[in-house]
């Protein structure tokens, strides 16, 4: 039995991959590594007690070439009494109509083959070819990269109905070749795998001749630092998200951190915690980098109370004072002004009501309501959004201060200083800022002349 069959096997085993009656599809390119996967599960599916069945996209790049690829795997199955889906994409078009690139159409396209592929063929397991190599490149790629993610490739994962399995990650390239020879297989050859205009071909070419002079048995500590590797990374996110229950509040596109509690946490635990909230809110799919992870921990940690980020595909992270935003949900400016007379009730437009009312009681709540002399004030009242050099008369003080400094001074986020109700009289007179401050205009309760202002929900605070 060649090595290749023999660490096969272990490595099945090891990895509990493959189990009795599972339905494995196969991808299958063609080319020496699929086809040395898709022959030893074949060889050996009534020993595992499997169903095998191949998967063979043609992305049409290469015209005749590629669609005699497609032949060709298809009459290797047809051979071996494989059953076969093969289905023909044009890539190019599918670019062109969404301006995307090559390698990330390519790739969408493929696993979206795959998944209606295995549905057709009812497989629970889709088995990849990637071997030990390409576990090099690939976690060489993510350190120089400065990817946030830097565990390798995973020996299996959730993936439609079923999940990916890879059962060769044990491998070289050259084990791969022996096998192929001595079962005879005559794989097809990509041309393109040979250009450097690829980042992976030059890791390929030029990085891993030298790993594997300095020691032929690199894959295998690669393999091993990438298992371990996740299993500390899952280990550590699970303590993660214990540690941040009390500390973030997700709601839907967006989650709201409070900074003290975040800072208080370990630094290990903060830089996984950003992790798995761009994870959440990009649901795993778009790519961010340490950069970005650094970025935010600046933000959040900055001398400066207020500050944004703009992220990957329209993800806002801001800061104010003591909480931290992430959304994809772009705030507008929403201008509201509603006159508002003696016995008429106006809605808030972001929730509660004011009304205006001749009837006043010493046992109103004096934080949530505003008397005033009519004979002093010009009716109607406005209640409505702050306008630029907006003053205030406060009471009990002299002079004036402008909304823009109130507004910091009682750390109010900037996303709501626009939302925020000023009552105004029909001049323009700032009476009063909800929550925040009465002017000198207010009035004393007296007796009936007097008007009352209130908010019903009291959704503002004192």
């Amino acid at each position: 039995m060649l090595a290749f069959e023999e660490q096969m096997k272990r490595f099945i085993k090891r990895h509990q991959l493959i189990e009795k009656g599972d339905k494995v599809a196969v991808g299958v390119s063609g080319g020496p590594d699929s086809l040395a996967l898709l022959s030893y599960l074949s060889n050996n599916r009534d020993v595992l007690e499997i169903e095998v069945y191949a998967l063979h996209l043609d992305h049409m790049f290469r015209g005749e070439e590629s669609y005699s690829e497609l032949q060709f795997v298809e009459s290797f199955c047809d051979k071996h009494a494989i059953g076969c889906y093969a289905k023909q994409v044009n890539v190019s078009a599918v670019m062109e109509k969404r301006s995307t690139g090559l390698q990330e159409t390519a790739r969408e396209a493929r696993y979206q083959f795959f998944q209606e592929g295995m549905r057709k063929l009812s497989a629970n397991k889709l088995a990849l070819a990637h071997h030990g190599d390409d576990q090099i490149e690939t976690v060489l790629m993510q350190l120089v990269k400065g990817a946030s993610a830097r565990t390798g490739i995973p020996v299996r994962r959730p993936f439609a109905e079923g999940e990916v399995i890879r059962p060769m990650l044990f491998s070289t390239k050259e084990m791969i070749e022996q096998y192929c020879l001595a079962e005879g297989l005559e794989p097809r050859r990509d041309p393109s795998n040979d250009k450097l205009d690829y980042t992976r071909n030059r890791f390929r070419h030029q990085v891993l001749p030298f790993f594997k002079k300095e020691n032929p048995k690199v894959h295998e500590h690669f393999q091993r630092f990438s298992e371990e590797l996740k299993e500390d990374d899952q280990f550590l996110n699970e303590l993660t998200e214990a540690n941040m229950h009390k500390v973030w509040e997700k709601e839907g596109a967006s989650v709201k951190v409070q900074i003290n509690a975040f800072i208080a946490v370990p630094m290990p635990l903060q830089r996984r915690a950003i992790h798995l909230i761009l994870n959440y809110l990009y649901k795993g799919k778009i790519a961010f980098s340490f950069i970005h992870i650094q970025q935010i921990l600046q933000l959040l940690k900055g001398a400066s109370p207020s500050g944004s980020l703009d992220l990957p595909h329209g993800l806002k992270v801001r800061r104010e004072y003591q909480q931290c935003i992430f959304s994809f949900e772009q705030e507008r400016k929403k201008e509201y002004g509603l006159a508002l007379q003696v016995g008429e009730c106006v809605t808030w437009p972001f929730g509660g009501e004011f009304m205006l009312t001749a009837e006043a009681s010493k046992s109103t709540d004096r934080d949530h309501c505003f008397i005033l002399d009519p004979h002093s004030i010009k009716l109607p009242l406005y209640v409505r959004t702050r306008k630029q050099g907006d003053k205030i008369s406060p009471k009990g003080m002299d002079g004036s201060k402008k909304l823009k400094r109130l507004f910091i001074d009682e750390k109010v986020p900037k996303m709501k200083r626009d939302q925020w109700p000023i009552i105004t009289d029909r001049d323009g007179e700032v009476l009063w800022v909800p929550g925040l401050k009465k002017s000198k205009y207010e009035a004393e309760v007296t007796g009936h002349h007097v008007t009352l202002i209130y908010i019903s929900n009291h959704l503002l605070g004192g």
